[in-house]
């Protein structure tokens, strides 16, 4: 196992252990904005991740959800972190959420690790060497057909108004097997890369969303682009993951949708 893959694992299980622990607790709550929330558990765990990172490896960047990364000009390595994904979910009590981190080297992810506490399945993955479950190698699906898929997605927590996401969950949900929404874009992407779910779509999401997540699908055999085929990048506008055999299928009922939107 490379050193970056060693660290970021140990790093998530350590900023894990703090978010059981206060899992079922009750959660001091601050809001971003109107409606998008974070908790003292979200700004703990930050704390262990960005401590431990920068111990470990001075000289890269640290892109983290809260702030607490550290800025490095021109470093070729750059750590993006979420440390509690889903952080509606925890302050809810709903037992789906993940510490998710994941390592660019010049902009492409080449590590990540994405952990479940409450489950315990840690999702990780380097470039080159697969994907794992608990150590457990997993791929993506083989299902063939849009229709006989299990698809996910997201809604932003802010501008909901102006989303054109419900358009694309209507088309979707009738072209599917079934369309669900977890509330973690980066289990969701995990889920992908194990074969739960067959694709995965969402707008609007941030770097630390997905760094790690995308290359669990890619290391797992899947696909990632954006909504129109072209490269994904973390943080651009729009995500298509799938398991490659419906991407196809997938970009043509986003174009419905996108036309759909617009009337």
């Amino acid at each position: 196992m490379n050193e970056f893959l060693k660290v970021a694992i140990e790093t998530a299980r350590e900023a894990g252990t703090i978010l059981q622990h206060e899992f079922e607790h009750p959660k001091r709550i601050s809001y971003k904005g109107e409606v998008d929330i974070v908790t003292e558990s979200d700004r703990r765990s930050e704390e262990i991740i960005v401590a431990r990172l920068k111990e470990h490896f001075p000289a890269h960047a640290i892109v983290a959800e809260e702030g607490g990364g550290a800025a490095a000009a021109g470093a070729k390595y750059c750590w993006f972190v979420d440390p509690l994904d889903g952080t509606t979910n925890f302050a809810h009590s709903y037992p789906c959420f993940a510490v998710s981190i994941g390592l660019c080297e010049d902009g492409e992810p080449v590590a990540g690790v994405v952990f479940n506490p409450v489950s315990g399945e840690l999702f990780s993955a380097a470039r080159g060497e697969g994907a794992f479950l608990n150590e457990r190698q997993i791929h993506v699906s083989g299902v063939e057909k849009l229709a006989s898929s299990l698809v996910a997605t997201g809604f932003p927590t802010h501008q909901r108004k102006r989303s054109a996401n419900i358009n694309y969950y209507w088309e979707f949900t009738l072209r599917s097997h079934g369309v669900r929404r977890d509330g973690s874009a980066a289990l969701d992407l995990c889920s992908v890369a194990c074969g739960r779910f067959d694709a995965f779509w969402e707008f609007s999401l941030n770097s630390w969303d997905t760094a790690a997540g995308i290359l669990l699908v890619r290391e797992a055999g899947g696909t990632v682009t954006n909504l129109d085929g072209g490269p994904y990048h973390p943080g651009d506008p729009h995500l298509l993951a799938s398991n490659g055999l419906i991407h196809e299928e997938m970009k043509e009922v986003a174009k419905i949708a996108e036309r759909a939107a617009k009337l």
